[in-house]
């Protein structure tokens, strides 16, 4: 890949997003295969390209990505949080309004553990009184 690319690392539940953006016609690639191929659900591709279409720069960066882990709305969250810091680690002045938006912000909620002696991780089992 050229030396014009910037790279960043978008997080969200257990998905881990690696991107990479560079000057381009818009084109977003995820896993080697085209954003329409790779996420099915219309809800996530407009998920991914926020944070361009924020700026309205989609037609100006191709994004190369490499997902793991997580489910697609997880996934495509992380593709989020990614894209959205590497186009502030290419132009600072873009940070007020990316951090405005939330997409800089890493959504830190998780799914809570199930604790033992319960139905789940807050559900408890049906309290008998006889």
């Amino acid at each position: 890949m050229s030396e014009a690319q910037t790279y960043a690392t978008g997080k969200r539940k257990t998905a881990v997003a690696r991107v990479w953006i560079k000057p381009g016609s818009g084109a977003v690639q995820v896993n080697g295969a085209s954003i329409d191929v790779y996420f099915e659900r219309e809800t996530s591709r407009m998920v991914v390209r926020q944070g361009l279409e924020l700026l309205e720069l989609q037609e100006k960066y191709d994004v190369v990505a490499t997902v793991v882990g997580g489910g697609h709305s997880a996934q495509a969250a992380a593709m989020r949080h990614g894209i959205a810091r590497a186009l502030t680690s290419e132009n600072p002045e873009r940070r007020g309004v990316l951090k405005k938006a939330g997409y800089l912000t890493r959504d830190d909620r998780k799914k809570e553990r199930k604790k033992y002696g319960q139905a789940g991780a807050r559900k408890r089992f049906q309290y008998s009184k006889r």
